[in-house]
């Protein structure tokens, strides 16, 4: 496997936990020029006091992008948290690596991309894939399945008052960490070639009635999964105080899960981390204090 830990790597977004987890994974594997990208380079300081150059990288900051990108050779660009902005802010990255002379994009995606108006968040990703793949940049689109972290959003409501409410007929999630997606983005930084879209899963689908099961055994309280519908499950979101539309693409999410486009098992994490990724039963005993018993 060709290895590229001697050109020069940026890493966007590194003051978040991915960008953060990605870095030291370059730095284990011995890359030798890693470049931090991040809106305030003072979060960074202590991977400047390790020899990483830190550089300010802000995707509504034009002037940022050209002095950012300048000299990269490989870029992970790790998708932002600025919902409705992201597709503009991220064409704008992808344009400055092409202007930079950047040889190769890793994005961080989502399962099923696409423009259809009932596609919720993937619509953002995929005018993403879209410009990267027009860039004429060589690319690795990394389509990461949802986090095993997001269930504890909810989880110890759902273990307290012992329901789990979930579409009718998930065919399941395969959940993956986010120190896996991590690592497997900082090994396609240094070792991918070519273009590929691939999807970056755990080791195995979970439905929401095996989540339900899997909270009772961990934590000893009874859980019971309850299917609705996509309305009936957008009416409670709603009520417990998230916004309309954000409730909608989080429920887009979950019809995915009933279609079966989150279902999917792929090898990736491990061929690009060298590690298999942690199966959800696993994760949750690591982080049984987070599932409030």
């Amino acid at each position: 496997m060709t290895t590229f830990k001697d050109q020069t790597l940026l890493v966007t977004g590194a003051a978040g936990q991915f960008g953060r987890i990605a870095v030291e994974e370059l730095l284990a594997r011995g890359a030798t020029k890693v470049i931090a990208g991040t809106r305030d380079p003072a979060k960074l300081a202590d991977l400047a006091a390790r020899g990483v150059t830190v550089r300010k990288v802000d995707f509504d900051d034009a002037a940022s992008l050209v002095s950012g990108f300048a000299g990269v050779d490989r870029v992970l660009i790790i998708s932002t948290d600025s919902i409705g902005k992201r597709a503009a802010q991220q064409s704008a990255a992808v344009a400055a690596a092409r202007a930079a002379g950047v040889k190769h994009v890793v994005y961080t995606s989502a399962p099923a991309a696409r423009p259809n108006a009932d596609a919720g968040l993937a619509a953002e990703h995929f005018w993403t894939e879209v410009a990267i793949a027009q860039s004429g940049l060589d690319f690795t689109i990394l389509r990461d399945h949802m986090y095993a972290e997001n269930t504890l959003m909810s989880a110890a409501h759902e273990i307290a008052s012992g329901q789990l409410f979930g579409l009718i007929g998930d065919r399941g999630t395969a959940y993956v960490t986010r120190a896996d997606a991590a690592r497997t983005a900082a090994g396609a930084l240094l070792t991918a070639e070519g273009k590929s879209v691939l999807d970056v899963t755990g080791p195995a689908p979970v439905t929401n009635a095996e989540r339900a099961e899997l909270y009772t055994k961990a934590t000893g309280r009874t859980v019971t999964c309850v299917a609705i519908t996509p309305p009936e499950l957008t009416a409670g979101m709603v009520a417990a105080g998230l916004p309309e539309g954000f409730a909608q693409a989080l429920v887009a999410f979950q019809v995915d899960a009933v279609i079966g486009y989150h279902g999917a098992v792929t090898d990736v994490v491990e061929h690009f981390s060298g590690r298999r990724p942690q199966a959800f039963a696993d994760f949750l005993a690591q982080n049984r204090p987070a599932l409030g018993a």
